[in-house]
């Protein structure tokens, strides 16, 4: 279908049969008033319609046409274009149509089903002045030289126009077809406040407006926006909606009890406009969002709880209630409530529950502790010698632990500090109920106590008692031997430096003698010779057996020489006499000798 230089042609090929109808219009149509155009095919009868014009052709060898493929009125895409060269398709429609119809259906809204729609107004069309702009007698002189261009200005907006060009010379002229074009859209102008705002609910309203008046073009959108009372200029919420043949529209996304301002904004192709007014209203209450879990500061036998009000309110709280184990517990305005009279370190159940004049709704259930104590009684650990250096500890957990048992801890105390020292020697998580506890020292006796600890704080048990085995001493001194006289000895030592038990009794050794074997730390020994050398040694024992210590060496105090000293000499010249003679019988110490002379002795002169 083609409307060309007045003609509305009709072209139809089924198969190999091509059939062709020609209804003569001239300028009949451009009257700026709506034409009734319809193509009809009945069996093998082909005819056009426009008005009160028709026209129609009998082909006996036309087929049953059938509609499988895209319906394109105005034209079609450049893609396709190649595939029907045949029909010799012009540049494509450049006006306006509504109420589109075929046999079987509705009235088709161009501007719901267009998929590929380009500069092609859908909705409304030519005012009435557009007829004087048709009329080839009435047409206005544009141009007239020698140029084959020309630029024109000052026309109207989304106003169809048609062109031709005159060549003439001396001897006549030739005229053009006439060639129709439109001037672009302009923005919209004095759009509309929306007339009517109706809330849905909390969180969308619905939207009514007039269609704006004097809109050059066709409005392709229309834009719904909300923006938030005192605040930024930028709205919280906005709706596209195409469809603009309804002046109704849906606006989502708002939050409750809010304040919003809407405003109305008209689209065409050449740009938007936003009314300069808004429509205020107020979004009604919901349930609240975000209901808060109460939280609680921990005691022993009671929870003081609190929460906090829903991040999303939606309204204005009308009232709290608390539940416990699913029981009501409080309700009320207030956010804080006190749970006493509960068993030390139990779990309770607790939910919220928020309401605004809409409805009610609950925050998450949450499990919450009473405070934990020590434990009530921790019993005393029971202790196993193992050898002279290892003791084996044993425990039970407490019966009534008041919490979470969180560690184990063991005390040590022994009778070298007497007592008074107690040191930590075992402190664990793991949560074990026994413990070596080694390199201890032989023949100790050990205090040791257990300690049981919660997150609460810790008890300890009553003291147990254990002596590891005895065993040889170690570290025995070397004995101190002092003389004051030429004939004994004062010898003291000390007590073991690891006595590995109860000492029995000490040995003195001397020169590999035992003199004295008692629990004293001393001995006194005499008549013994001057400058005497002696060895002494000092042996401690206990009931497993005895260690000696290291051996020492002493001489006693000197006395005179005891005996004569006999001397002999031998002359060897005339000017020399040599000299010898025998040690005392009893030296009684270190001998030193005098000589003496008495008589003439040879000088030089």
């Amino acid at each position: 279908i083609e409307l060309k230089s007045g003609i509305l042609n009709i072209f139809l090929k089924t198969g190999i049969v091509f059939t062709q109808v020609d209804l003569w219009l001239g300028l009949s149509y451009c009257d700026g008033k709506w034409n009734k155009v319809t193509v009809n095919k009945e069996g093998s009868v082909l005819s056009a319609t426009m008005n009160e014009l028709r026209e129609q052709t009998l082909e006996p060898g036309v087929q049953q046409l059938k509609v499988n493929s895209p319906v394109y009125v105005g034209g079609i895409p450049p893609e396709i274009q190649n595939f029907y060269k045949e029909l010799g398709l012009e540049q494509g429609f450049g006006g306006c149509m509504k109420d589109v119809k075929f046999t079987r259906g509705a009235v088709v809204n161009l501007a719901s089903v267009s998929s590929s729609a380009v500069r092609v107004n859908l909705d409304g069309c030519l005012s009435a002045d557009s007829a004087v702009n048709c009329r080839g007698n009435d047409s206005i002189l544009v141009y007239r030289g020698k140029e084959q261009s020309v630029y024109e200005s000052g026309l109207q907006p989304f106003t169809e126009y048609l062109y031709r060009v005159v060549a003439s010379n001396e001897e006549g002229s030739v005229s053009s077809i006439w060639t129709h074009v439109r001037t672009r859209e302009s923005v919209p102008q004095n759009v509309p406040t929306p007339s009517r705002v109706h809330s849905i609910n909390g969180y969308s309203i619905e939207v009514t407006w007039d269609k704006p008046a004097g809109v050059i073009g066709v409005i392709e959108k229309y834009i719904l926006k909300a923006y938030e009372e005192d605040g930024p200029n930028v709205p919280i919420s906005s709706a596209e909606l195409a469809d603009t043949s309804m002046l109704t529209g849906i606006l989502t996304g708002l939050h409750p009890f809010r304040n919003y301002a809407v405003t109305l904004t008209a689209c065409t192709l050449a740009g938007c406009t936003e009314s300069l007014h808004a429509l205020n209203i107020s979004t009604p209450q919901e349930a609240p969002e975000d209901v808060q879990s109460p939280t609680a500061i921990s005691f022993p036998t009671f929870l003081m709880l609190s929460w906090s009000p829903p991040k999303t309110p939606n309204g204005i709280i009308t009232q709290y209630t608390l539940y416990m184990n699913g029981v009501t517990i409080y309700f009320g305005n207030g956010t804080n409530y006190i749970v006493k009279d509960l068993a030390v370190f139990t779990p309770h159940q607790f939910l919220l529950n928020a309401c605004t004049l809409a409805g009610c709704t609950n925050s998450s259930e949450v499990t919450l502790f009473t405070a934990q104590l020590p434990p009530s009684h921790v019993d005393a650990p029971v202790l196993t010698v193992l050898d002279s250096r290892t003791i084996y500890v044993q425990w039970r957990d407490p019966v009534e632990v008041n919490g979470i048992l969180d560690r184990y801890i063991i005390y040590l105390a022994n009778n070298e500090q007497n007592f008074t020292k107690w040191n930590v020697i075992y402190n664990s998580t793991e949560l074990f109920l026994d413990f070596t506890i080694q390199q201890l020292s032989p023949g100790t006796e050990y205090l040791i106590k257990l300690a049981a600890c919660t997150g609460g704080g810790c008890s300890i048990s009553e003291t147990s008692r254990a002596i590891t085995d005895e065993s040889t001493p170690d570290g025995v001194p070397a004995p101190k031997a002092q003389s004051y006289s030429s004939d004994s000895f004062n010898i003291s030592w000390t007590k073991p430096e690891y006595p590995n038990g109860l000492i029995t009794g000490y040995g003195l050794y001397m020169d590999g003698v035992l003199m004295q074997n008692s629990s004293q730390l001393s001995c006194y020994a005499y008549g013994l010779a001057p400058w005497s050398l002696h060895s002494f040694r000092v042996q401690a024992c206990t009931a497993k057996g005895c260690a000696l210590g290291p051996l020492v060496e002493a001489r006693t105090m000197e006395a005179s020489p005891e005996g004569t000293v006999d001397i002999f000499a031998t002359v060897d010249g005339s000017k020399e006499v040599q000299l010898k003679w025998l040690a005392p019988n009893k030296p009684n110490g270190e001998l030193t000798y005098t000589v003496l002379v008495t008589g003439l002795f040879y000088a030089d002169q």
